[in-house]
Protein backbone atom coordinates (compact mmCIF):
# COMPACT_ATOMS: atom_id res chain seq x y z
CA UNK A 1 0.00 0.00 0.00
CA UNK A 2 1.29 3.45 -0.91
CA UNK A 3 2.24 5.86 1.87
CA UNK A 4 -0.44 8.40 0.93
CA UNK A 5 -3.13 5.69 1.00
CA UNK A 6 -2.06 4.68 4.53
CA UNK A 7 -2.25 8.31 5.70
CA UNK A 8 -5.71 8.71 4.16
CA UNK A 9 -6.93 5.55 5.90
CA UNK A 10 -5.49 6.75 9.21
CA UNK A 11 -7.34 10.07 8.95
CA UNK A 12 -10.59 8.34 7.98
CA UNK A 13 -10.32 6.08 11.04
CA UNK A 14 -9.73 9.14 13.24
CA UNK A 15 -12.93 10.81 11.95
CA UNK A 16 -11.41 13.41 9.66
CA UNK A 17 -13.46 14.75 6.74
CA UNK A 18 -12.53 16.58 3.52
CA UNK A 19 -9.41 14.44 3.16
CA UNK A 20 -7.41 15.11 0.03
CA UNK A 21 -3.95 14.85 -1.43
CA UNK A 22 -2.42 18.22 -2.33
CA UNK A 23 0.71 19.23 -4.18
CA UNK A 24 2.55 22.55 -3.96
CA UNK A 25 5.24 23.84 -6.28
CA UNK A 26 8.65 24.76 -4.84
CA UNK A 27 8.35 27.76 -2.51
CA UNK A 28 4.60 28.11 -3.21
CA UNK A 29 3.01 30.37 -0.60
CA UNK A 30 -0.44 30.26 0.98
CA UNK A 31 -1.68 33.48 2.59
CA UNK A 32 -2.61 33.56 6.26
CA UNK A 33 -5.93 31.93 7.06
CA UNK A 34 -7.93 31.13 10.15
CA UNK A 35 -9.37 27.69 10.60
CA UNK A 36 -12.97 26.80 11.31
CA UNK A 37 -11.93 23.23 12.09
CA UNK A 38 -8.94 21.22 13.24
CA UNK A 39 -6.58 20.12 10.47
CA UNK A 40 -3.96 17.43 10.17
CA UNK A 41 -1.29 17.32 7.48
CA UNK A 42 0.86 14.30 6.59
CA UNK A 43 3.75 15.25 4.30
CA UNK A 44 4.62 12.44 1.89
CA UNK A 45 7.24 14.25 -0.23
CA UNK A 46 9.25 17.44 0.24
CA UNK A 47 8.45 19.78 3.11
CA UNK A 48 6.12 22.51 4.34
CA UNK A 49 6.80 25.41 6.67
CA UNK A 50 3.91 26.65 8.79
CA UNK A 51 4.10 30.16 10.27
CA UNK A 52 1.94 30.37 13.39
CA UNK A 53 2.07 33.70 15.23
CA UNK A 54 5.59 34.32 13.87
CA UNK A 55 6.86 30.88 14.91
CA UNK A 56 7.99 28.71 12.03
CA UNK A 57 7.51 24.94 12.08
CA UNK A 58 8.98 22.80 9.29
CA UNK A 59 7.24 19.52 8.51
CA UNK A 60 9.25 17.05 6.39
CA UNK A 61 8.33 13.90 4.48
CA UNK A 62 6.78 11.18 6.68
CA UNK A 63 5.90 13.69 9.43
CA UNK A 64 2.45 14.62 10.71
CA UNK A 65 1.34 18.03 11.94
CA UNK A 66 -1.89 18.88 13.79
CA UNK A 67 -3.24 22.42 13.95
CA UNK A 68 -6.20 23.51 16.07
CA UNK A 69 -8.90 25.88 14.90
CA UNK A 70 -7.82 28.74 17.14
CA UNK A 71 -4.47 29.25 15.36
CA UNK A 72 -4.26 31.44 12.23
CA UNK A 73 -1.38 30.34 10.04
CA UNK A 74 0.37 30.85 6.72
CA UNK A 75 2.20 28.19 4.78
CA UNK A 76 5.05 27.86 2.28
CA UNK A 77 6.25 24.77 0.46
CA UNK A 78 9.90 23.80 0.73
CA UNK A 79 12.47 24.35 -2.03
CA UNK A 80 11.63 21.01 -3.65
CA UNK A 81 7.87 21.50 -3.34
CA UNK A 82 5.56 19.30 -1.33
CA UNK A 83 2.98 16.55 -1.60
CA UNK A 84 0.78 16.10 1.44
CA UNK A 85 -2.44 14.64 2.75
CA UNK A 86 -4.78 17.22 4.28
CA UNK A 87 -7.73 16.41 6.52
CA UNK A 88 -10.24 18.49 8.49
CA UNK A 89 -12.11 17.55 11.64
CA UNK A 90 -15.31 19.29 12.78
CA UNK A 91 -14.96 21.38 15.93
CA UNK A 92 -17.58 19.18 17.64
CA UNK A 93 -15.42 16.08 17.10
CA UNK A 94 -12.47 17.13 19.28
Amino acid sequence: MELSERYIQTLEKEGYINIEERQDLPNEEHAERELASKITVFVTDGSLVFDIDGEKKEIKATERFNLSADKPYSLIAGPEGSIYIYGEKDMDDY
